[in-house]
């Protein structure tokens, strides 16, 4: 298992719809999320700054490279865009961060 952890960002004032879209996500994303190898997945926001912080955990031989390229992480995309920072494909601008530290 390998983890990752990265950045978004959420546009200001839609933190109660965030939440709300993500208590009620998709069971078919889910599956896709799952079937690319990716578990124990959570999302942070800094209220402040609107920054998300996500890490998940995927496997060796995971697949997430190739969930853009699933219909429904578009339809997802697309979803969302209306109150996160995206790329032109509706993609959120992510940034990975670096671990500088781990205890278990």
């Amino acid at each position: 298992m390998d983890k990752v952890a990265f950045v978004m960002t959420l546009l200001p004032g839609n933190a109660s719809e965030y939440q709300k879209r993500h208590d009620e996500i998709w069971p078919e994303l889910i599956a896709a999320l799952k079937s690319a190898g990716i578990s124990d997945y959570s999302i942070f926001l800094d209220k402040e700054s609107n920054k998300l912080f996500a890490v998940l955990k995927r496997t060796d031989d995971h697949d997430m490279d190739r969930l853009p390229l699933q219909p429904i992480v578009k339809k997802w995309w697309a979803f969302m865009s209306d109150i996160m920072v995206t790329n032109e494909d509706n993609s959120p601008v992510t940034r990975q961060i670096d671990r500088v530290f781990h205890l278990d």
